[in-house]
């Protein structure tokens, strides 16, 4: 049972820099009054910010803090639960969120969220909606659990029930399902992967047992082939070099006619030369009896002298011209035979270096195919090896095999087990338990309250409502009085449910202005009956301003705004 003790506030809201401390076990009724905005409710907003980090009412978290002073927001909550003490802090502006266990705070080093749920699912095992439908009945923003979808409905009762542990176990078993099929698909592949290489590793035995001669004997005669291939080549290689013998010795005979060409052409340069200067010289001797230059008359017999010297030693050199010309003739074809011997030699130099490179390619394949015939070699004298590696890849698939029986086995259980967990199974079947009692119990509190209806809920937490006056009613056609009723029978009966399953049990009950809405002044004195004489073992606290209650409770507190700020004034223990 989770016993509070005490909450106080600072800077919260419109409290100021003060604490504003309210023992919540120090009395079996409490009644709390004041003005509209003085600041009564504020104990719901602190109460459920520093559990679970959100206000009652809706209101921003930022706007927690005290507009005023804007720092050092701070609420602190102390409770035991069996033999230990709890205090938890929460604050904003510094942020703020410790867990004291036994005077000692827990480890802070885990993020606030993480820190959230271990509150909730560890130490309260109440979260925000089960913890608002059991311990505080609002009139601002609280949600009836007749108003709640068919879902929140659900997670109220499995934590009312303690069940809700079937739901953490059926989404552990989900995660190892999807987990287990995962490693299924894994096994699936390596069993496939395994099975594949048996079968080529007994093929390749089957290779080497049946077709390894075979295989060698079809490489040999590619080698003989490919050196036959190789010997033509080789024979076609020694008729080329012998041409090029040939045709080398005949390039021999004619080699140097290149250079004397030059030689030839330099001296048919400097007579062609020599002819023109003597011919010039003829001329001018024919033509000329005085000087053109100093006007001095030639002497005739010089000048018949000179006309005949000149032409005998110009027949001379046309003479030796033409016979020069002859020989330059004779040697440019004989550089004419040494060129064309020189692209036949070329020629046949080329078709031997591409023999020589047909050569190499087949001289590789003999050396490749000789290299493929020792492996076969090699590999018909090493059978026993390959047949011990299909042995391990045999072991190798069946143990895969096994696990994956085993895995699947696995995964059908947890199926069950799965199935089992759903809301449609163990968790429908305890609910079926719990109904009667339930149904019971909050028709009880309604026939206390003197609304006499028969009121069912059905295993999907639908209302089934009979009253004298009508039938098949619904929850949402009767007054908001007859709604109040109602959700006070099921507000006692959560609380009676939990403390006969001791699983959410609390002292604390906390209602809001529950006579201030819709309960009418018959309604008010059976309400009041039960809550002090028929609710047991609980501190309940009744926020109201409405006049003449004070003398009905055990214990009153009075709220006033003072200066903008709200204040406990007073505190009235009633005799």
């Amino acid at each position: 049972m989770i016993r509070f003790k005490n909450i106080r506030w600072k800077n919260f809201l419109s409290t100021g820099n003060h604490w504003t401390e309210v023992s919540l076990d120090k009395n079996e009724t409490t009644l709390i009054i004041g003005t509209n905005g003085a600041g009564k409710s504020t104990i719901l907003d602190a109460l459920t910010f520093v559990l679970f980090n959100k206000p009652f009412r809706k209101i921003n978290k930022p706007q927690l803090i005290n507009s005023t002073n804007e720092k050092d927001c701070k609420v602190e909550i102390e409770f035991d639960i069996g033999t230990r003490d709890y205090k938890v802090v929460r604050g904003i502006k510094p942020s703020l969120f410790e867990i004291w266990v036994d005077d000692k705070m827990l480890n802070q080093d885990s993020a606030s969220t993480d820190q959230q749920k271990y509150l909730e699912n560890n130490i309260l095992k109440l979260n925000y909606k089960s913890f608002t439908q059991i311990v505080i009945l609002g009139s601002s923003t609280f949600v009836p659990f007749m108003q709640l979808p068919a879902a929140s409905r659900r997670e109220v009762i499995e934590d009312i029930l303690d069940i809700r542990i079937f739901s953490a176990m059926n989404s552990v078993i989900k995660d190892k399902i999807r987990q287990e099929r995962d490693e299924i698909k894994v096994l699936e592949l390596k069993k496939d992967g395994l099975a594949d290489k048996v079968d080529m590793q007994r093929g390749f035995i089957e290779e080497l047992e049946c077709r390894g001669n075979a295989n060698i004997n079809d490489k040999k005669e590619k080698i003989a082939n490919i050196t036959d291939q190789i010997g033509v080549y080789m024979k076609e290689n020694a008729t080329l070099e012998e041409d090029v013998f040939k045709f080398t010795s005949e390039q021999s005979i004619v080699c140097g006619a290149d250079k004397k060409l030059l030689k030839l052409n330099n001296l048919r340069g400097k007579i062609t030369q020599r002819v023109s200067s003597l011919s010039k010289e003829l001329d001018f001797f024919k033509e000329n009896t005085v000087c053109p230059t100093c006007t001095q008359t030639i002497d005739e017999s010089f000048r018949l002298n000179r006309i005949e010297d000149v032409q005998d030693k110009n027949q001379d050199l046309q003479k030796g011209l033409k016979e020069l010309e002859e020989t330059i003739q004779f040697e440019q074809e004989r550089e004419r035979q040494f060129s064309a011997l020189s692209r036949e030699i070329t020629k046949l130099t080329h078709d031997i270096s591409q023999n020589n490179t047909k050569i190499s390619g087949l001289q590789r394949q003999v050396g490749d195919l000789g290299t493929e015939i020792q492996t076969i070699a090699d590999q018909l004298q090493n059978r026993n090896t390959e047949h011990e590696k299909l042995t391990k890849l045999q072991e190798q698939l069946n143990s895969t095999f096994d696990q994956l029986v085993t895995r699947k086995t696995e995964v059908n259980h947890k199926d069950f087990i799965y199935t089992l967990l759903k809301d449609g199974g163990v968790k429908t079947k305890i609910v079926k338990k719990y109904l009667p009692l339930i149904n019971r119990q909050v028709n009880r509190y309604l026939q206390m309250m003197d609304f006499y209806i028969n009121f069912n809920l059905d295993e999907e937490f639908n209302e089934k409502i009979n009253s004298p006056i009508h039938e098949d009613f619904s929850y949402a056609s009767f007054s908001e009085g007859e709604k109040m009723r109602i959700d006070l029978a099921l507000l006692f009966t959560w609380r009676e449910v939990a403390a006969f399953k001791n699983s959410t049990n609390t002292n604390l009950l906390i209602m809001d202005e529950v006579f201030d809405s819709s309960l009418d002044g018959f309604g008010t004195d059976e309400f009041l009956k039960i809550i002090c004489y028929v609710i047991k073992d609980a501190n309940i606290f009744v926020i109201s301003h409405k006049d003449g209650l004070q003398d009905k409770f055990a214990s009153v507190i009075q709220f006033e705004k003072i200066k903008g700020f709200s204040r406990m004034v007073s505190t009235d223990a009633q005799e």
